[in-house]
């Protein structure tokens, strides 16, 4: 099965921009439909992938690797919690 590419995205730019984007896609080899695609996509990927990561200071991290190692006691609403699930999964 063959994959159609048939979408478009257009965009206007000014001069000196195209001129910048066709420098860039000449100096990879690319034209510049494919340069713009590529760097686009890349774009979107990096930032899909930070909104995927959470960040936490120092201390945050020595936190809840604490509690990882050394998790509190299951307190009273934790145990009723349990309860109530287990009795449904039944």
């Amino acid at each position: 099965m063959a994959i159609v590419n048939n979408e478009r995205i257009t965009a206007r730019v000014s001069e000196h921009i195209k001129e910048t984007l066709v420098a860039a896609a000449d100096l990879t080899g690319a034209t510049l439909n494919q340069f713009l695609v590529q760097a686009a996509l890349e774009k979107a990927e990096t930032i899909i992938e930070k909104d995927k990561v959470i960040h936490l200071s120092q201390q945050d991290a020595h936190c809840f690797f604490d509690l990882l190692d050394n998790p509190p006691e299951p307190n009273a609403k934790l145990n009723n919690a349990v309860q109530q699930y287990r009795a449904r999964i039944k």
